[in-house]
Order: structure tokens, then C-alpha cells, then sequence
């Protein structure tokens, strides 16, 4: 009888961690042919799409966002489709309606014609604009992977994956994504202003007279496996224990909420929050070559999960306190549990 650990079972879990950072070498070497600067933010992207999660982006126009999720679309190969959320936008907008159409007959009937909604990348430009009967056809289709329209129910086809955009300083006729919402997305990404030597670059590529060329790099189907790699990934009991405490650091009054979150947070993060620290967690753990996910994985990506899952108080408000001190001070403090051998 083979053990668990046998030398099979350990070529096996190399050999695909390797396949996983090639082909993840390969889809983010296509997108900077693209993109300048913003490593962290497209890795963030990246890391969502292979753990099979959303991601809400928010920054101020200009900064490369919409560029950055064409980019991904061309270089895994998937069908993508974008929709410029405005307040007057209607669900049938983005999920597709029945339109009459003439036969070749000569006569008439009625056909579904589906919305940008059904495909695989989703680009949801200024998200915050829609009305919330608008954003609640949105959250069935990144919920349940699904679109209904009346009596018809479409499947999404994946990989499915709707990245977000919202800008944080103009509010003005725009409606707050609701906590269950935002729960629903696995990162928060800020994207910041570029470094001062990305600008020539961004020069060159915009204003010459060759525009980069984004050749595919994989494609959905190996988009779902790579998924399954991901899945496959184990967790050690203390590492599964530290998303736990770490999540619960967030809720005000737990065991393990630092005095700063009982202090200056209202609400902290749902059971989702640890799910979604595993599933990245998993990922870096690959693209570190290794098939075991450790204590620091998570933490890395504390901040980016967890950051839109704390709701500052009017205390905490008033204090300028941020979602990401709160988060630090949680990693700061949660203490990593012991290994059991």
C-alpha cells in the first residue's frame, strides 16, 4: 500500500505547481506587455481568477484599470465582455432579453438575446453607478454562477470571474455596494498612481507608433484545471486555525479583536472572509513553489480580503481610521497557533 506521502504523490504535487507558475509566468508576461507598473494589483487579479473568485478595483480614472482586466482577457483567451454601469442601466441591460425578430418566413417571434452578463470576464466599469435592483442581477451571477431571466435560467459558463471598478472620489449620483455585495468579492485591489520611471514607459507605449500585441497564453478550459491545482492545495490544521483567528480579529468583542477593532470597527468579516484567505492563500503558496499553505501565505493576503469585509464606525470615522490599520493591527497581534506534528 502506497502511503499518503509516497514518492508518487510528492512528483505528482511538484510537477503540478510547476505547470501552475509556468503557465501563470506565461499569462502575466502577456499582460505587461500591456500594463506598466501595478505588479500587486495584477497579481491580486491573476491570484482571483486561478482561486475562482471576484475582484472590486478602485481607483481614480486614468490609472490602467479597464486596460488591465482587456488585457487578462486576451491573454488567457477568454470571451470577454464589458458593461459601463450607469444609474438609468436596467437588469435586462446585462442579463439579455427577449427581443422580436422576423423569420425567414416573413413572420415575427420572439427571441432571447443574451447580455454582456453571459461570458467568461466580466468588466463591470464604475459598479457603484447602478441602481440596487441593477446590482442585485449582478450579485446573482457572481453568487450562484447563474442569470434569470423570468422563467429562464442561464448557467455561466467558466471560468466566469466579474472584476469591478469603482472610483473612490467622485460620489456624486452613485449607490454604496451593500455589505452582502461586497462580501461576494474575494479581493479589494487599490490601485495607485504609477512610479515616476513607469511613466516613460507609459509614454512610449501610448503615444508611439507600435501598439503592444497581447497573444493568448491559455485557455478557459486550462483556466478550470488550473482551478483544480488550486483546490487541491492542502491546508495544515495551524494554518486553517490562523484564518479563523484572523477573521475572527475582525469581529468586535471575539477573543481575538485586538483593542483598536473593538474600539473603532462596527462589523467585522463573515465565515466568506476565511474561505477566501485559504483559496489565495493557496495560490501564493504555488507561486512560491511550494504545495503546502503556511501561516505567512495568509497573512500577505490579509489586507486585500479582508479590507472590504470591516465596517468603520462613526468613532473610527471621525479618528480617520482605515480598514487596513485595523488589518494590520489584527496580523500584529493574532499570534500564529503551534504546529502539531
Amino acid at each position: 500500500m502506497k502511503s499518503e506521502n509516497s514518492v508518487e504523490d510528492v512528483d505528482a504535487a511538484r510537477d503540478a505547481a510547476d505547470r501552475f507558475r509556468s503557465i501563470y509566468a506565461d499569462i502575466k508576461s502577456q499582460v505587461c506587455e500591456m500594463m506598466v507598473g501595478q505588479d500587486e494589483v495584477i497579481d491580486g487579479v491573476m491570484t482571483a481568477l486561478f482561486a475562482g473568485g471576484h475582484v472590486l478595483l478602485e481607483g481614480v480614472p486614468g490609472l490602467g484599470k479597464t486596460m488591465l482586466v482587456n488585457s487578462l482577457s486576451k491573454a488567457v483567451g477568454t470571451e470577454f465582455s464589458r458593461i459601463q454601469f450607469t444609474p438609468d442601466l436596467m437588469p435586462a441591460d446585462i442579463q439579455g432579453s427577449s427581443v422580436l425578430v422576423e423569420t425567414p418566413e416573413g413572420g415575427q417571434e420572439l427571441e432571447f438575446q443574451e447580455g454582456p452578463l453571459v461570458s467568461n470576464l466580466v468588466l463591470a466599469d464604475e459598479i457603484n453607478r447602478a441602481t440596487p435592483k441593477t446590482q442585485s442581477a449582478l450579485l446573482e451571477a457572481m453568487q450562484e454562477r447563474q442569470v434569470t431571466v423570468g422563467k429562464r435560467t442561464i448557467k455561466l459558463e467558466e471560468p466566469f470571474c466579474v472584476l469591478a471598478t469603482q472610483n473612490p472620489v467622485e460620489q456624486e449620483g452613485t449607490y454604496p455596494l451593500p455589505e452582502a455585495q461586497l462580501d461576494r468579492f474575494l479581493f479589494k485591489l487599490v490601485v495607485g498612481y504609477p512610479k515616476e520611471q513607469d511613466y516613460h514607459t507609459i509614454l512610449d507605449r501610448t503615444t508611439g507608433g507600435e501598439v503592444p500585441v497581447i497573444t493568448a497564453a491559455t485557455d478557459g478550459a486550462e483556466v478550470i484545471d488550473m482551478r483544480n491545482i488550486v483546490r487541491q492545495v492542502p491546508v495544515p490544521q495551524h494554518a486553517k486555525t490562523y484564518a479563523i483567528h484572523l477573521v475572527m480579529g475582525t469581529q468586535p468583542g471575539s477573543d481575538y479583536a485586538p483593542e483598536l477593532v473593538n474600539e473603532y470597527a462596527a462589523l467585522g468579516s463573515s465565515p466568506r472572509g476565511a474561505q477566501s484567505l485559504l483559496l489565495a492563500a493557496k495560490v501564493r503558496a504555488l507561486l512560491d513553489n511550494r504545495f503546502a499553505v503556511n501561516c505567512q501565505d495568509i497573512a500577505d493576503v490579509a489586507v486585500p480580503v479582508l479590507r472590504h469585509r470591516i465596517v468603520i464606525n462613526f468613532h473610527g470615522q471621525s479618528d480617520n481610521i482605515s480598514d487596513e490599520q485595523l488589518i494590520r493591527e489584527i496580523v500584529k497581534t493574532v499570534k500564529e497557533p503551534n504546529q502539531v506534528s
